[in-house]
C-alpha cells in the first residue's frame, strides 16, 4: 500500500456522501484525510481491524467480503467509483470493522478521519441529517437486496444484476469482475452463474463474447429478473 498524494476538496465531491459539505468543511476533512493506493489483491483492512477511518473510492474496484467460521468468503459488496464505504462505523463506540476490504484490481482510495469527521458532525445538524439521508437510501437498497436473496431464486438475481447494468450502461456490458466474487455477491455458486448466462445465451436474452455480455432482449431479461424460477 502506497500513500499519494493530499486529496482536494475536489476529489472528496466525487462522493455524494460528502458533496453537500461546505467548501470549510471539505477542506477540514481534506487536511485529515490521506490518498492510498493499493495493488490487485492487496488487502485495505482486515475483519475485525479498529474502525477508525472510511473510504471514498477514486479509482478501480474495492471488495468487501466476510469469512465465516468454517473459512469461506462471502461478498458483502463491491465499491466503484465515487462511492464511500465503512462511514456508518463512526458512530459506534469503538467500533472494528465487521468484513475485509481488498483491491479487485489496481485501486485509488481516500482513507478519511472517521474521529475527526464526527466531531464536524456535531457542529452542524443540517450535516447529520443530510448523512442521514444518504444513509437511509442505501439501507433501503440492503432491505431490497435481502428480498431478492431470500425470495428469488439465482436465475432471477443474475438477471437483475444484468438489467440493472443495462438501464445505468447500456446494452453492451463488460464483466470487469472475476466471476468467483460476482458469483458471490449474487450468492450464486460459480458454475450456477456460468450455467445462467449459458441459458439466457441458449434463449437469445443474451450474448455472450468472453467477458462481455451484450443484452439482447431487455424485455425479456426483465420477465426473467422478475419470476423465473431456474
Amino acid at each position: 500500500m502506497h500513500q499519494g498524494d493530499k486529496p482536494t476538496p475536489e476529489d472528496l465531491r466525487r462522493g455524494p456522501l460528502l458533496r453537500p459539505l461546505t467548501d470549510a468543511q471539505l477542506a477540514r476533512v481534506a487536511a485529515r484525510a490521506v490518498t492510498l493506493r493499493l495493488a490487485e489483491r492487496e488487502p485495505l483492512f482486515e475483519q475485525g481491524d479498529p474502525a477508525d477511518r472510511f473510504y471514498l473510492v477514486l479509482k478501480g474496484q474495492i471488495k468487501l467480503a466476510r469469512i465465516s467460521p468454517d473459512g469461506n468468503e462471502k461478498v458483502i459488496e463491491i465499491v466503484t467509483p465515487g462511492s464511500t464505504f465503512a462511514e456508518a462505523l463512526m458512530f459506534l463506540n469503538r467500533p472494528r470493522y465487521p468484513v475485509g476490504a481488498s483491491a479487485i484490481g489496481p485501486v485509488e482510495v481516500i482513507s478519511i478521519d472517521a474521529k475527526d469527521f464526527v466531531a464536524m458532525l456535531r457542529e452542524s445538524v443540517e450535516t447529520c441529517f443530510l448523512l442521514l439521508g444518504d444513509m437511509s437510501r442505501r439501507l433501503r437498497g440492503l432491505i431490497v437486496e435481502i428480498d431478492e436473496i431470500t425470495l428469488h431464486s439465482a436465475t432471477c438475481r443474475v438477471a437483475g444484476y444484468l438489467l440493472r447494468r443495462c438501464e445505468e450502461e447500456g446494452p453492451h456490458l463488460v464483466l470487469d469482475v472475476p466471476k468467483l466474487v460476482l458469483a458471490s455477491r449474487l450468492t450464486v455458486q460459480p458454475e450456477t452463474f456460468s450455467r445462467i448466462l449459458r441459458v439466457l445465451s441458449d434463449r437469445g436474452v443474451v450474448r455472450i463474447d468472453g467477458r462481455e455480455v451484450h443484452v439482447l432482449d431487455s424485455a425479456a431479461l426483465r420477465i426473467t429478473a422478475e419470476g423465473d424460477s431456474g
